[in-house]
């Protein structure tokens, strides 16, 4: 497919890119050669071909899921800059 100086004039607007008109001839080249690598793309047999997320095989690292009561309260709160009765106190924001 063949994009036209015209139609990478109306992708640059639908895309909202000032484009200035010297250089839609360029555009409009460059926009072909995508389209043309996507046909190519499309003629590859890809029937049995397993989807992937990476080119290495990889596995997420996995922790023990344990349920704890945290009790932790004390040390949360040393990092708070105002603490008050066991919560974080923060400004007043709306009045």
């Amino acid at each position: 497919m063949r994009i036209d100086k015209e139609t990478a004039r109306r992708v640059a607007n639908l895309a909202r890119i000032e484009v200035p008109e010297e250089n839609l001839e360029h555009l409009a080249s460059e926009l072909s050669g995508i389209l043309g690598f996507m046909e190519q793309l499309a003629e590859v047999d890809v029937d049995g071909v397993e989807p992937m997320t990476s080119v290495t095989p990889m596995r997420l690292k996995r922790r023990q899921d344990g349920v704890t009561d945290g009790d932790m309260q004390d040390k949360v709160l040393s990092n708070a800059p105002d603490a008050r009765e066991g919560f974080f106190a923060v400004p007043k924001v709306v009045e």
